[in-house]
């Protein structure tokens, strides 16, 4: 039997209906539908207008390009369903919980403030696409590539007033996240799909050939981009979003899910998302190069900007407007509600709705710096690459701890605030392929997976090592 303090504590933790300390109640679970809607909306959103353009700027061939993402985001999946998904529904904790019983309080806390700024981070990057389009009827200049600061008041203005309001909706918790993704997701996924129509007209493509014309074998590189071949394609659609997948931060997600198997619903987000949004986006900006102005500024040596709004705008008008605002929406939300998750079991006394919102003005002042919009294929690669070896702590303890004759949350069960175990298999991890990546300018997505399968196997080792000194 608890102890009452210890009652009153939980009923005051759980206050908001999130269960951030506790495992979610089985009348607090959701069918499949609940998490279509979420991925849907998240992954059919602003920074899809984005990305598929910057593939173009990295020289992708069409073979490259369409089957690299077929079987990348098919990876994707995978690892959301068996992994995550799997993980989610056994214990049914966030993250941040379940990673405080492995590793301690004072550990995680590292963990969670670096989770936490990156998702801000993130979230910027949405709130600055969705600028792009706001700033359109004031005629507001467009961030450039090369851009990292705010080029006027009108753009600061602009991302401060869309940061509050989607800071807002994130605050109100998992729920409103979900309805909002749910009504938004169909208007997000038609306006692709009207602008992926209106860019084929745009481009005279009347056959298969034509589509696949338009990569072609690939071209060089824009200044400032790399070439992209068909495994950084592969690598890098399979990662873009590992934190979420391998790094477990979907673990807060899918602990509300009834089966493992709502895992399946992230193919939605996958496939009208990360496939074809992207494609779609990428015709866009296909169109725009064609333009006398993309052409000019190719011709000084630079590459033309990226701006969602006005790509959109010139295919679809208005409602092209109201698309890129809404998909920034949609996944600047669930984004805010994670980094509020991590600050929040830094800061347990705040409720989980403040400290949401304090993420969401963290978010908004990134979002004033087109930095982390305008780098974005390199930002997910870096963040991922930080974030998901984490995940692997989990994973190989879930799967392997037993085998092993390993103690499972042993930071909890010894009262500890402090695993070593896991700090010494990250930094280990980490600190060695990242000095590889650097060292031989090795395309940082190629080492995320061999960092998080090494640092599981290190978790393994260092806990056996420490804890048989325990024993």
């Amino acid at each position: 039997m608890k102890p009452i303090n210890s009652k009153i504590k939980e009923q005051k933790t759980n206050s908001s209906g999130e269960f951030e300390r506790t495992a979610v109640p089985q009348k607090k679970l959701k069918s499949w539908s609940n998490f279509l809607g979420v991925y849907a909306g998240e992954h059919a959103a602003g920074t899809e207008f984005l990305i598929g353009p910057l593939f173009l700027t990295a020289g992708v061939s069409a073979f490259d390009l369409i089957i690299g993402l077929l079987l990348g985001n098919f990876l994707a999946v995978l690892s959301w369903r068996f992994l995550t998904a799997e993980i989610a529904v056994k214990y049914r904790l966030t993250l941040y919980y379940q990673l405080e019983k492995i590793c301690g309080k004072k550990l995680v806390i590292g963990y969670n403030l670096a989770n936490g700024i990156l998702f801000c981070f993130l979230a910027g990057s949405m709130i600055t696409v969705s600028a792009t389009a706001v700033g359109i009827p004031f005629n507001m200049p467009m961030p450039k590539l090369t851009d990292s600061m705010p080029n006027g008041p009108t753009w600061i203005a602009i991302v401060l007033f869309i940061g509050i309001v989607i800071s807002i909706i994130a605050a109100k918790g998992y729920n409103t996240v979900a309805k909002a993704a749910n009504y938004m997701s169909p208007v997000i996924v038609t306006g692709f799909i009207l602008c992926g129509i209106v860019a084929l007209k745009q481009l005279n493509v009347t056959s298969f050939s034509d589509f696949w014309n338009i990569w072609g074998e690939g071209t060089k590189p824009f200044p400032g981009q790399i070439k992209y071949t068909f495994w950084h394609v592969v690598i890098w659609s399979w990662f873009a979003n590992a934190a979420m997948h391998i790094g477990m931060s979907d673990l807060s997600v899918f602990r509300f899910a009834k089966k493992a198997s709502a895992g399946w619903t992230t193919a939605a987000g996958m496939y009208i998302g990360h496939f074809m949004a992207w494609v779609a986006a990428a015709l866009l900006y296909a169109v725009y190069l064609k333009s006398p102005e993309a052409i000019a500024i190719l011709n000084q040596g630079e590459a033309p900007p990226v701006a969602p709004g006005p790509l959109a705008y010139n295919a679809i008008g208005v409602f092209g407007i109201l698309v890129v605002v809404l998909a920034g929406w949609t996944t600047a939300n669930p984004t805010i509600y994670r980094a509020g998750l991590a600050f929040q079991a830094i800061f347990p006394k705040l409720s989980t709705s403040k400290v949401t919102f304090l993420a969401g003005l963290v978010a908004t002042i990134a979002g004033i710096f087109p930095a982390f919009a305008m780098k974005l294929l390199s930002f997910v690669a870096l963040y991922g690459f930080i974030l998901a070896p984490i995940g692997a702590i989990i994973v190989f303890e879930h799967f392997f701890a037993k085998r092993f004759g390993l103690v499972k949350n042993y930071a909890e069960i010894k009262t500890l605030n402090f695993n070593k175990s896991v700090l010494f298999a990250w930094a280990c991890s980490f600190g060695i392929f990242y000095f590889l990546s650097i060292q031989f300018n090795i395309f940082l997505s190629f080492l995320t997976l061999p960092t998080w399968l090494f640092c599981g196997i290190l978790y393994l080792i260092f806990s056996y090592y420490f804890q048989k000194q325990k024993f």
